[in-house]
């Protein structure tokens, strides 16, 4: 990760002390037996993305698996890494702006049930149904 003095000017990390309401209510409706990311839009809607076995690839370009078209995300932000009977790890991708697990700033790490990844201005819960 490249170093800024922390997150750039335009860009401040919300404050994150609860997990939502609609979380539970969402993973009630996926599929079982399966690893998702969930995250709400500007609109409120609830996005859903299912994360299958090897990379998957989060940012701004079009040739990221997960989009996020917002400035505060780069374009090739992060990267995911899924495997069997494993959790889930994520590897900052050089990003301006950081990859946080669960309010703090990491280069890479693991993700469990419920924990929260923020990409920009986006809260993205990993959940295992």
């Amino acid at each position: 990760m490249q170093d800024h003095g922390g997150p750039t000017a335009e860009f401040v990390l919300p404050d994150t002390s609860a997990t939502p309401d609609w979380l539970d209510e969402a993973r009630m409706e996926l599929s079982k037996g399966r690893r998702y990311l969930l995250w709400r839009s500007g609109e409120g809607e609830i996005q859903a993305f299912e994360v299958e076995h090897g990379w998957t690839r989060i940012g701004r370009s079009v040739s990221a698996d997960v989009q996020l078209d917002d400035p505060s995300v780069s374009r090739r932000h992060a990267l995911l890494v899924s495997e069997p009977r494993r959790a889930l790890r994520v590897l900052d991708d050089r990003s301006l702006n950081g990859v946080f697990i669960n309010g703090k700033l990491a280069e890479w790490g693991k993700l469990e049930d419920g924990d929260e990844l923020t990409i920009g201005r986006f809260h993205i819960f990993a959940l295992d149904t």
